[in-house]
């Protein structure tokens, strides 16, 4: 890591994956011009929301959906926008040699920065700017849950196994952060959290940190459930995240 990097892009890993089942029960709407994906509390109380910035399979991903069902089973309107626009069908096809994977995401990047304004602009339209409002984003996603650290209207926030973060991500930010960590992480390495730590100590910010060992990079999004130690981590990600959520949203 370099000129002040802290976490990596996503790496060839992060074409790895492991299928969920379940059913999602959540409904494809258009919000901002973007296809998102809306989990709806069963109590009809849609006070409390959560902005879902996906990891590269995109929100429209059978596993980030079943994530997003179990917040919003758990009391939370959950929004998942596509800033990939159906495009992360692509890395299911892992057998192609010739797709070009850095060259993929940095397109992507590029139209999420795009996307993003309008999409925020229009969830705050549509669903109310007095409603508590907290973010969560994996891998590719979490450089955006920072930025909305730093801003006044964003609750809290929560990341997995980060992309793309550098220590200016962490300074100045204004909300609580809750990191989920695994041991393994190519992208996102031991000495890369120590730093990141350290930045938030200095500046006094308000931060929970899970680690969990014998887990690699992507244990909270394509963890494998089979396995015992990667469905408990992955359960308990989710988990510990909801309840970071609700302490902030009394």
């Amino acid at each position: 890591m370099s000129n002040g990097t802290l976490a990596g892009p996503p790496g060839e890993c992060c074409r790895q994956t492991v299928h969920h089942v379940g059913t999602p029960r959540g409904t494809l709407e258009i919000i901002g011009g973007v296809n998102t994906y809306i989990a709806r509390p069963p109590s009809g109380d849609e006070s409390k929301i959560i902005l879902f910035f996906s990891d590269v399979y995109g929100a429209l991903y059978t596993n980030s959906q079943l994530v997003m069902d179990y917040w919003a089973e758990n009391g939370y309107l959950v929004l998942g926008l596509d800033y990939f626009e159906g495009d992360s069908k692509a890395l299911l096809n892992l057998d192609d040699e010739s797709f070009d994977y850095p060259g993929w995401i940095k397109t992507h990047q590029a139209r999420a920065e795009v996307l993003l304004p309008p999409w925020i602009e229009a969830v705050r339209e549509r669903f109310g700017t007095d409603k508590k409002y907290v973010c969560v984003g994996y891998c590719f996603g979490a450089p955006y849950v920072m930025e909305h650290l730093k801003t006044d209207w964003i609750l809290a926030g929560a990341f997995g196994h980060p992309a793309f973060l550098n220590e200016d991500h962490f300074r100045g930010i204004k909300r609580p952060l809750l990191m989920s960590c695994a041991e393994v992480d190519h992208t996102f390495p031991l000495e890369s959290r120590r730093r990141a730590e350290d930045i938030l100590v200095e500046q006094k910010a308000m931060y929970y940190i899970q680690v969990f060992s014998s887990v690699k990079h992507g244990f909270t999004t394509r963890g494998d459930p089979n396995i015992a130690v990667e469905r408990w981590a992955k359960e308990e990600s989710a988990r510990g995240i909801l309840d970071w959520f609700n302490h902030f949203c009394q």
